[in-house]
């Protein structure tokens, strides 16, 4: 199609919206606005998403979805659209989940290992430090080697997943994002909620699915001061 790597072009968001959902407004206001993206919000029980192709993006945005009964995520797994989410993954479209969208893709199965209660049992809400742990996935090759700055807002932030899952992560290459300090160091000091390894995101084998708790589409404006978070968002819009 003569498209290059790094070359923006134009293509589909649908933000999905849940009962509880705070975040998918921010987000949407990031991909028109600041991408200049076409965005499509999606009721949580719709069942259409006949309008997209593998092209094009579905976001699981972040918030309380379903108030987090249960747990986070775990009865917005059951959406009805979430099935048609699954089938649109398993057909090789992109699926971006941040914070509780993280928590559904995990608990949906869409994203192995599971997301705990931070490990100090606190909300967090502040800055933090991450940077791309490969450049062998979408957003590795857009985001490079840079140290971003973006904001966290959990009290279920934890990734967690057994020694198996986590070997198989690192060997293929899935562990997106990694928290670190400002000279992009990896140091337990730097990690927001116990993440084990310091997992701030990652992807699935297939490199179509990702999620990570740090929030992009906060820091994706000069209004506010920081665009680190549009770097990550902008590699949803790159042609591999």
């Amino acid at each position: 199609m003569g498209y290059k790597i790094n070359e923006l072009y134009s293509m589909k968001f649908g933000v999905i919206v849940f009962p509880g959902s705070n975040c998918d407004r921010d987000m949407m206001h990031a991909l028109k606005d600041e991408l200049q993206q076409e965005v499509i919000m999606l009721w949580h029980k719709d069942k259409d998403l006949s309008m997209f192709n593998k092209e094009d993006c579905i976001v699981l945005p972040g918030g309380f979805s379903y108030g987090d009964y249960l747990r986070c995520g775990a009865l917005a797994r059951f959406s009805p659209m979430m099935e048609k989410v699954v089938k649109f993954a398993d057909n090789g479209g992109k699926v971006f989940g941040v914070c509780n969208g993280f928590q559904i893709l995990c608990e949906a199965g869409l994203l192995p290992g599971a997301l705990l209660l931070n490990d100090h049992q606190k909300f967090v809400c502040r800055n933090v430090y991450i940077k791309s742990e490969s450049s062998k996935n979408l957003i590795g090759k857009n985001v490079g080697d840079k140290v971003l700055k973006i904001p966290v807002a959990h009290g279920e932030g934890r990734y967690y997943a057994d020694a198996a899952t986590m070997n198989k992560l690192h060997s293929n290459n899935q562990i997106v994002f990694r928290y670190c300090n400002e000279k992009g160091e990896i140091h337990i000091n730097s990690n927001p909620n116990g993440a084990i390894n310091n997992v701030a995101g990652i992807c699935n084998e297939a490199r179509n699915v990702y999620g990570m708790m740090p929030h992009p589409e906060r820091a994706s404006s000069n209004a506010l001061n920081n665009i680190d978070g549009k770097l990550i968002l902008e590699a949803f819009t790159y042609m591999n």
